[in-house]
Formats: C-alpha cells, structure tokens, sequence
C-alpha cells in the first residue's frame, strides 16, 4: 500500500480523534445526567412504596442507598485498510490492486454503581428515633399543611389518640381516631384563615439562687457566657441569677378567633384552659390522663411524635389490599366493633391511598407503582392529597435513607458497553 494512503488514513483517524474529544465529554455529561437523575429518583420512589406496601403486608422493609455513580465514557480511534478488487483483480491468479482506507471512532460508557445495604445499627436506630419538636414545628411554619403534618407525625394531641395502634402492624382491632380529626380539621381552618402561628420565644431558667450583686464579677459574667448561661439582675438590682436561655415553641391564636367554632372545638376536645392567645407547645410534658389535668385547663400543646418507621406503618394502612389477598390470610384485617372489616380510609383518607390491580403493566396513570404478590401497587397521578404526602415521606426519608461512606460492604455494578 503506498505510504500516501497511510498517511491519510492515518490524518484522518487524528482529525475525527481531535475534533471528537473537544465535544465527546461535555456532549457525553449532556446526554447522560438527567437520565441518571431521573432514573434514581424514580427508583428511589419506588423503593419507599414498595417498602410501604412490604409493611401492610408483615414483610421486612429493605432499602438500598446509591452511593455512587462512576460514569466513564471513552473515545477509541481507529484505523485500517480494506482490500478492494477492481474487474483485473478477478483473475484467481493476480492479487488486488487497490484499498479503501477507513478510519473510525468509537464511544463507549462504562458506568459503575454502588450500592450500599441500609442494615447498620446506626441507620436502625435512626429509623425508630421519633421526629424531634423543632422537625415539627419547623414543618409546621413552612407550606406544608398542617393537617399532614400532624395527621403523619403525631401519635396523639393532648393524650388525644391519634390511631396509635396504627403505628405498627395493622392492629386487629379499630383504632381511636375521630377526635383527633376534629382537633386537625380545626386547626387546619384557623392556619388558612391565618388566625394561628407557630413560633419561638425565648425563655429564661434559673439555674441558682439569687447572689449578691457585689459577688459577681465580670469574670463570672464571662465564663457563664462560655456555657451559653446568663447573669440577670432581680428585681432592685441588688441581687443577680444565673439564668439559662431556651427557645420555647408556642402557638398564637388571633383574639379574633378565640369565639370561633373551630377554637371552641379544640379547647372541648384538648381540655385547653380558655381565652388564652398563646399556648406553649411540648413534648409529653403532660401526664396520661387527662382526669389528672388541671381543673381549669392545660396551658400546652403537648405531643408525642413519630417515628419515620412508625409513619411508614401508619400510612401503610392506606394500601388498598386485594379481596383474594384478604381471603387468602396475607393481611391482618381489621375489625370494628360490630365485627365488620374496617374501613382504613376513614383514618388515612384524604392523606394517603395505594392503590391495587391485577395487570400486566402499570396503569397508564400511575405516578409511582410496584409490582407485589401478583399485582401493581401504585399511587394515582391524579390524588394530589397522597401524592404530596408521599413528597414528605420522601423529603423526611432521604435524611435517613442516604447512603454514606465507611466501610460497610457495597455491591458494585460494573456496566459493559
């Protein structure tokens, strides 16, 4: 082959090389990293449904974090000859007079996945820890409603059950749930009409006894600043205490509000003291019984949170479970008290509802769906009421549904071209 062909096969080779790798990895990111979001985020989903669903059924949630993504894209020139045979080239006798030179580029993706086992104890103990006060407050002053948020989150009101018994395995006996409802429904209309705000105040404990004015230096001063204490004169300043500030949520109601039906509703059923405008908030601050409360009311909002475990149980109710599977003993059914199934919607309606079918695909209007004993679990595109719960069981999850580094095994998934 004469040296002019190599040479141009071989310029040819260079310049498809030079022009492809100023373009090949921006052009690679742009195609390839909103696929991968897209397809984490809705396994991701999926992975937090059927987990819901493994918990109506008595089947142990699982979960697996992505902990990395290694996309590797690589850009291969190459060259070569191909022997081409003119009309003499025929004759058996005679050998092949010409080539067509070939040059190429090949572009090959070799992602790699980890995923790690969310078994560790630290990530059990996470999942049984219960929402702390400041998670529910600050939940509770953002755009969610506040009607999720408690319905979600709270075991009970006040000692005001709030279908405890549904925060594990379904329970074979109805739950306790209607006032709670009530209380959530008021509270839900006074925070759209703006007459309740949840807020912060700050609060001052004493530490110690009152000391002389004159036994505090500002050394004292300074050193009690170091551990987030204060010195505050008493009244007639020839005193000082040693104080310690706090943030103590509260919830204000608007005077207008105090005679409304709604504010009637909760001071009846929370055995609030009346004609208060601010009410602090707690947790389990309150004995048991409310026989025991004050004879002229509680000044608190007193709450017992849940775990992201326990909501995941709660809102596992929701799941519609087929009749055979029923029938079949898969479920635990539930029964009121004139020994009839119990309608779980009457606790999880309008905050969350899986739905089921027997299919050979997902339905057309899913927005997520997993496939279960036979049948396609799935959350309806259009129940908004489910779907932004299911956005806030997500939000809350991640915080402990991320993978992270350490020295735990992982499965690696090494992909060819």
């Amino acid at each position: 082959m004469p040296t002019a062909h190599w040479r141009l096969v071989g310029a040819a080779a260079a310049a498809l090389a030079a022009g492809g790798c100023r373009s090949f990895g921006p052009k690679a990111l742009e195609q390839t990293r909103l696929h991968y979001n897209e397809v984490v985020k809705a396994t991701t989903e999926q992975q937090l449904l059927l987990n819901i669903v493994r918990l109506r059924y008595l089947d142990t949630p699982s979960s697996l974090a992505v902990s990395s993504i290694a996309a590797q894209f690589e850009l291969t020139p190459s060259a070569q000859v191909v022997p081409f045979f003119t009309s003499a080239g025929a004759d058996v006798n005679r050998s092949y007079t010409s080539v067509l030179p070939q040059a190429s580029v090949v572009l090959s993706d070799r992602p790699t996945f980890s995923l790690t086992p969310l078994d560790d104890q630290e990530f059990t103990r996470k999942l049984f820890t219960p929402l702390t006060l400041d998670g529910i407050i600050y939940l509770a002053k953002t755009t969610w409603p506040i009607a999720t948020v408690f319905r979600l989150y709270l075991e009970n009101l006040n000692w005001v059950s709030n279908a405890q018994s549904a925060s594990g395995p379904t329970p074979k006996a109805a739950p306790v749930y209607s006032d709670f409802l009530r209380c959530i429904d008021a509270l839900q209309a006074l925070q759209d009409r703006g007459q309740i705000v949840f807020g912060m105040e700050e609060r001052a404990e004493p530490v110690g006894g009152p000391l002389p004015g004159a036994s505090v230096t500002p050394a004292n001063v300074i050193e009690a600043a170091k551990s987030g204490l204060e010195y505050r004169p008493d009244d007639g300043a020839s005193t000082w205490t040693l104080v310690r500030k706090r943030q103590q949520p509260i919830l204000r109601v608007d005077p207008a509000a105090l005679g409304s039906t709604e504010m009637r509703d909760l001071r009846r059923i929370l055995k609030l003291e009346p004609q208060l405008t601010k009410y602090d908030i707690t947790v389990e601050s309150l004995g048991p019984f409310p026989s025991e409360f004050p004879a002229g009311g509680v000044r608190t909002f007193d709450l017992e949170t849940r775990s992201l475990l326990q909501a995941l149980y709660f809102v596992a109710q929701g799941v519609d479970v087929p009749v055979e599977h029923a029938q079949r003993g898969l479920v635990t059914v539930t029964m009121d008290g004139d020994g009839r199934p119990f309608d779980w919607r009457q606790v999880t309606g309008g905050l969350f509802r899986v739905r089921s079918v027997k299919a050979g695909q997902p339905p057309p209007s899913a927005h997520v769906a997993v496939q279960y004993e036979g049948y396609w679990f799935y959350i309806d595109d259009s129940d908004t009421d489910t779907k932004t719960t299911f956005s806030l069981l997500m939000e809350l999850a991640r915080l402990e549904l991320t993978g992270k580094e350490g020295t735990e095994p992982v499965l690696a998934i090494p992909l060819g071209r």
